[in-house]
């Protein structure tokens, strides 16, 4: 980074996930620039690059990767390119970010650790629940002991299937060669990470994980369960072809219990003894604004620890690998 009041950045990957979850938010963010995106498609990253209003396109992560005026870079692309893409950022010497998860695999996300831990180098990934106002009202309660002690969480998470799943066409998200989880990997990661942001980490795991409806050749069925540091103990079931579409988390507590939703725009709801809460926190537009302006806090104004670091994201890929068998 060669300043300490602009961070320019580019996004490698400019696809869905950047038109509005998380590309604007480097451009609303003061203290960060977003200078440059990258997309193999020259028309469509010319597209991306007009429509943003961003000065410039590559069709080649390396030209990005780079470019001497692009301090940092988030890597938006699916997760078999994440490793490839952010080693070469590390070589580079410059800020990175990862959308999540990570990588595929504990043992990759583990080999980009070292390399900018080793390098100290930051390094975020888009874990941004953690940062989002809904869940840090979450964490707010339980450190209140608004529940008393925390006894027990428990997810289920089903949907039924779409018509892409069941029509054969390609799609990554359920090719087991770059998600083995499908939409576990992509979905439960989120989860299981901000459970380990409000709990406190999970340090042992057990799961069953398998294709029951054979729509494509990743993983769709799954549970587990699992104890955090503390030995609050934990329970989860996740379908991807079932009737109902069900996203409920429910944490037990001595006193009450505390529920909400992963990505259904639910209340919270806290039930206790004493206290009976139902709030309505709507998510920004851009849902990553405050998982982005975090970084600028850590980075620029040096008065922020960012809740989602490359050390958090590998112990939710450990998690997720322990689910799926792998380790």
């Amino acid at each position: 980074m060669k300043n300490n009041t602009i961070i320019k950045w580019g996004i490698i990957g400019c696809g869905n996930v950047t038109e509005v979850k998380s590309g604007p938010a480097y451009k609303l963010t003061s203290g960060f620039e977003l200078v440059a995106v990258m997309r193999r498609d020259a028309e469509k990253a010319k597209d991306y690059a007009i429509r943003h209003q961003i000065k410039k396109y590559y069709t080649n992560a390396d030209d990005l990767i780079n470019d001497d005026e692009v301090d940092a870079v988030y890597i938006a692309t699916p997760p078999d390119s994440h490793k490839l893409y952010a080693l070469k950022v590390a070589d580079a010497g410059k800020i990175c970010c990862i959308e999540k998860p990570m990588t595929s695999s504990y043992a990759d996300s583990l080999e980009i650790y070292n390399v900018f831990n080793n390098k100290n180098i930051p390094l975020f990934v888009a874990y941004y629940r953690r940062s989002l106002p809904r869940f840090l009202k979450v964490k707010e309660w339980l450190i209140a002991k608004s529940i008393g002690e925390i006894r027990h969480i428990n997810w289920h998470f089903s949907r039924p299937a779409s018509a892409l799943d069941t029509s054969g066409e390609y799609n990554w998200r359920t090719d087991a060669t770059i998600a083995p989880g499908g939409y576990f990997d992509d979905l439960a990661s989120h989860g299981l990470d901000l459970f380990n942001f409000l709990l406190g980490d999970i340090k042992e795991v057990h799961g069953i994980s398998l294709n029951q409806q054979k729509n494509y050749s990743a993983k769709d069925a799954f549970t587990a369960c699992w104890m955090h540091d503390n030995t609050i103990t934990g329970s989860g079931s996740w379908n991807f072809d079932c009737h109902d579409s069900i996203d409920q988390v429910t944490i037990y507590g001595s006193e009450g219990r505390i529920e909400f939703s992963i990505f259904h725009d639910n209340a919270i709801i806290l039930e206790s003894k004493t206290t009976s809460e139902k709030l309505f926190i709507e998510n920004s537009k851009h849902i990553q604004i405050h998982h982005v302006e975090a970084m600028r806090d850590m980075l620029i104004h040096k008065n922020y620890t960012h809740p989602s670091t490359g050390l958090s994201a590998i112990h939710a890929n450990w998690v997720l690998d322990k689910i799926l068998q792998n380790l």
